[in-house]
């Protein structure tokens, strides 16, 4: 794996969905708000770093419970966003292997479903203890397996019952569910110097409209997974969707869908 390789694409791919995460994904991701936010500690009066803060919505709630908040992310289109959402907040433009601030800025560093998209999370962590003080938390995010988020599992498994291949141009990551196992998740942090590290169960269900929703969240509001979709040959696609659809009926609910989702949360403190 290259990690630049990697990276570069992940950020081009968020310049170009910009808006796009809003339409269903950031519907999702904003749910675990309230619980990263506690995780890390925020309360009046902090300094907060929310990495990775694509729309801005972890940074928003952090500042009305009295924070003083700076938002920062990869992607220009992103912070353009955030900016024209939350015009009162101050969004940077930044790379969470290699934050722009001072050592202890900060006393708590928040980061919403940002591991998956890094070639060396590891460097994530260790930029976040550095820009913490002593004493300082940190909370990140990430999706649970397959098997228990299912808003994701339903697509893993209908690519591999359709015979989806991933494209030889399309630059590898890290396994997409790493962080899922609590204890590689414990060791990311513990890696980077935290101690008191735990790990906690997000889950809820999600209501979508139908299966095209989803579908059209998933092409047009991720990075990799729509990657993989957009290259795949008509047949290929046909039989995605058809697999993807009968996937989904379980969780058919009157006039729409039920869909469980669990993420999982992972947080320490600086010594």
């Amino acid at each position: 794996m290259d990690p630049a390789a990697f990276n570069a694409f992940e950020a081009q791919g968020w310049e170009r969905i910009g808006a796009g995460y809003e339409t269903f994904i950031g519907r999702v991701t904003r749910r675990t708000t309230v619980p990263l936010l506690d995780a890390a500690q925020v309360r009046a009066g902090s300094r907060v770093l929310d990495v990775a803060t694509g729309p801005g919505h972890v940074a928003a709630e952090a500042a009305g419970r009295g924070a003083t908040v700076t938002g920062v992310d990869v992607a220009s289109s992103m912070v353009e966003l955030a900016r024209h959402t939350y015009p009162g907040l101050a969004f940077e433009h930044g790379d969470a292997e290699a934050l722009p601030f001072a050592a202890g800025s900060f006393d708590s560093v928040v980061a919403n479903f940002v591991l998956l998209h890094l070639g060396q999370p590891e460097r994530a962590a260790a930029e976040a203890a550095r820009v913490l003080r002593s004493g300082g938390y940190v909370a990140m995010t990430t999706w649970d397996v397959p098997q228990h988020c299912r808003l994701l599992g339903v697509l893993v498994e209908a690519m591999a019952q359709a015979g989806a291949v991933t494209p030889a141009d399309l630059p590898s990551g890290p396994p997409f569910f790493r962080f899922a196992d609590k204890d590689t998740a414990c060791g990311l942090l513990t890696d980077a110097g935290f101690g008191s590290v735990q790990v906690s169960t997000v889950a809820f269900d999600q209501p979508i409209a139908d299966a095209e929703e989803l579908w059209q969240g998933m092409i047009n509001g991720t990075v990799r997974n729509g990657a993989v979709l957009n290259a795949q040959p008509a047949e290929t696609l046909q039989r995605i969707r058809a697999a993807f659809d009968r996937n989904l009926a379980a969780y058919q609910r009157g006039d729409h869908l039920q869909v469980p989702v669990s993420v999982k949360l992972v947080s320490g403190r600086k010594p």
